[in-house]
């Protein structure tokens, strides 16, 4: 309640009354607040090139189009690599036969000694063994010439010869099958390169290629930002530094749409203060399902630091500021 007399001079000629009122004072939970502004940023802005070269036969988006991590975005004409691709295979089942190797049964090699031509000159070999154990048999109880056992021998060291010759060749064959799997696996993934897909989901902030033209590997054919989440990066003054922690939450509002209010999380905080400006970095988190902000706006709001309950309050016009001290009757 209140209570107050009129203006006017009193009695014995005394100033002239004021009016004043009255009230209590109450308790209120209070929430504490530090300033926060800064921009909106892309998670990850990922600028995709092709890996492999080629005439563009066709682009499947258009610039701000959202897409899915995976989806195919640039299509290059696949018939040169596809001509790669059978004569990479060709040459490699060629080789594949030459070990006898079953592409069924998951290309797996055989051992030296059971491929065909180690087989027939290990053959040779034994048998020209053989044939000496016998001539020599018969040299020593005087029933051959002398002749025959040389041929014999020389034969023997003819097949050794040609059986080493055939182990190094089945060698060269193992080391060359190597090569052309290596090669034909990529030619394979040269035709696959030809669909150029997005490696992350978002939306296409450029697309400088055009259906028609001819680029080379390595060719940035679009860039894609992700929109949701999106960073709200900022510097806090030096003063709160023991009071900013991860998880906090922050609200903030942007120019485009000054009355709606968003929200978000402080996930990453800096460890050091910048000297010059005596402040220090912090990252917000901010779900963008909406996608009512874009990278690039300008966001100005509070961090809620912490909540002081039972605290005593008294309206703002109740308060008298002299001298930059506050008071009140």
């Amino acid at each position: 309640g209140g209570a107050g007399g009129r203006g006017g001079r009193g009695a014995a000629g005394g100033p002239p009354g004021i009016t004043v009122k009255t009230i209590g004072v109450e308790r209120m939970s209070f929430q504490r607040e530090v300033e926060l502004a800064g921009t909106l940023l892309s998670q990850d802005t990922v600028r995709v090139s092709a890996e492999a070269s080629g005439m563009v036969k066709d682009v499947l988006v258009e610039l701000g189009q959202e897409v899915k991590a995976g989806q195919v975005i640039v299509q290059i004409e696949p018939r040169e690599l596809q001509l790669a691709l059978d004569r990479a295979e060709s040459a490699l089942r060629q080789t594949e036969a030459q070990l006898g190797v079953d592409p069924n049964r998951a290309g797996q090699v055989p051992a030296d000694d059971q491929i065909a031509s180690v087989r027939t000159a290990m053959a040779n070999r034994d048998d020209a063994r053989a044939q000496l154990g016998r001539s020599q048999e018969l040299q020593s109880k005087g029933l051959a010439p002398k002749a025959d056992l040389d041929t014999v021998q020389t034969r023997v060291k003819v097949t050794e010869a040609q059986y080493q010759q055939a182990i190094e060749n089945v060698h060269a064959l193992k080391a060359s099958l190597q090569d052309r799997r290596a090669s034909y696996e990529l030619a394979k993934k040269k035709l696959e390169d030809a669909q150029v897909r997005a490696p992350v989901s978002g939306a296409i902030s450029d697309r400088p290629v055009q259906r028609g033209e001819f680029m080379r590997e390595n060719t940035v054919v679009a860039t894609i930002v992700q929109l949701s989440p999106l960073k709200l990066k900022s510097a806090v003054q030096e003063k709160y530094a023991n009071l900013i922690r991860p998880n906090l939450t922050v609200k903030f509002a942007v120019e485009p749409d000054p009355t709606q209010t968003f929200n978000g999380t402080i996930r990453f905080i800096s460890p050091a203060i910048d000297q010059l400006t005596r402040t220090f970095t912090v990252e917000v988190m901010v779900d963008n399902a909406s996608r009512k902000l874009k990278p690039g706006f300008f966001a100005k709001g509070q961090i809620l630091t912490k909540k002081d309950d039972n605290v005593m309050a008294v309206p703002d016009e109740a308060v008298v500021m002299l001298a930059g001290v506050a008071s009140v009757y």
